[in-house]
């Protein structure tokens, strides 16, 4: 926590400190979900890359690894509180001692198959736990005064996948289309983006909302589909692709993603949306297949009995309700917002793999559990 954060203030009771970095222009960000896989990336670029401080809220469900912030962990404008969303009071009190600036809710179940498995942890995470966030929110809001009321942000973060598929080859998703939600997981997600807008609305709540497509880095859970392939290929494990594989992702390089997402909530427009995405269509088994061979390139000495990665490839029984093509256009960021992805597909797929190929004891340690031992050791010392 933040107690001991700053040497330089010593034993200064919490609120005395926040208040001297008020004073030093910086604002307080409160990231849900910033265990996560793109919610790390963004506190990690907030730590990195700007001089705000970051209040990391996480209920640490097996998708949560504080490992993912080791770089960050020691930082004095940095620290995490282990918390449930739909904890209200827990919420009233995270208010109370942080006094944010800005909200940015990230924390969502998110894997469309376990939400076939078990649509139950989808309803009460990602509309539940949004409506008690939105109110926590509203009741603290209100309390402020007229400058910090003004300043006030709610940034809700969303995915592509509320709006179904496109059936066209030329069709893109912008903010105005349609929602037609294909899963639990992107119903319940469209479920809460209209709660959001909703509190925008009927309580004059300032929230911005954003919807992106396919994410993919460093850091990311092996259950996702690119991490999935790596870890399976260097093991030499099946790689399994659903149906023909023709299925189309837009996928965007979390870094990006993270710049993006910050750019919206320090600059972006009271009650818009704006979609994030990263210009770069590909079909899963042309995903599958350049991961192939890059890892022919940069891990040539395959487990015993493998002549190609791609001899690996396996197709299996397609999933209940698979969308077939997702796309982003996201022309009115860029206009907006002066945001585009820096990454081409071909330079961030590479850093991934390099990523993933140099950070074993990162993903070792989800396979085999030991990660949610350390999250515990990290959490109890936060």
């Amino acid at each position: 926590s933040l107690h001991d954060a700053l040497p330089i203030l010593g034993k200064t009771p919490l609120k005395q400190k926040l208040m001297l970095w008020d004073g030093l222009s910086m604002k307080t960000f409160l990231v849900t979900g910033g265990a996560g896989f793109i919610g790390s990336a963004v506190v990690r670029h907030l730590i990195n890359n700007t001089d705000h401080q970051v209040i990391n809220v996480d209920k640490l469900t097996y998708a949560g690894n504080l490992s993912s912030l080791d770089t960050v962990a020691n930082n004095k404008r940095y620290c995490f509180e282990q918390i449930d969303i739909c904890d209200a009071e827990a919420l009233k009190t995270l208010f109370e001692q942080y006094q944010p600036d800005v909200v940015m809710h990230l924390a969502a179940e998110s894997h469309v198959d376990r939400s076939i498995d078990g649509p139950g942890d989808f309803i009460q995470t990602n509309i539940v736990g949004t409506y008690t966030l939105l109110e926590a929110s509203r009741s603290y809001w209100s309390s402020l005064g007229a400058a910090k009321k003004q300043d006030f942000r709610f940034h809700h973060i969303s995915t592509d996948e509320v709006y179904g598929d496109l059936h066209g080859t030329d069709d893109l998703f912008t903010e105005t289309t349609s929602y037609a939600p294909s899963s639990p997981y992107s119903a319940s997600k469209a479920g809460s983006d209209h709660l959001v807008r909703a509190w925008q609305r009927t309580f004059g709540l300032p929230t911005l909302v954003t919807n992106c497509s396919n994410n993919y880095g460093p850091f990311h859970f092996p259950e996702k589909l690119i991490p999935l392939m790596i870890l399976n290929a260097l093991s030499g494990k099946p790689l399994p692709v659903y149906g023909d594989g023709k299925q189309i992702r837009d996928w965007l390089f979390v870094e990006d993603h993270a710049r993006a997402l910050v750019k919206v909530a320090t600059t972006g427009k009271i009650g818009e949306t704006y979609n994030i995405g990263g210009h770069n269509e590909k079909t899963n088994i042309e995903v599958v297949k350049t991961l192939c061979q890059l890892l022919e390139e940069l891990a040539p000495n395959k487990p015993a009995g493998i002549e190609h990665y791609e001899d690996l490839i396996t197709y299996v029984k397609d999933r209940p309700g698979h969308d077939v093509r997702y796309a982003i256009d996201a022309s009115k960021i860029e206009r907006e917002l002066g945001w585009k992805p820096q990454e081409t597909f071909e330079t961030g797929l590479r850093k991934t793999v390099q990523w993933y190929l140099s950070n074993q004891p990162w993903w070792q340690a989800i396979q085999d559990g030991s990660y949610q031992q350390v999250n515990r050791k990290l959490a109890n010392e936060s």
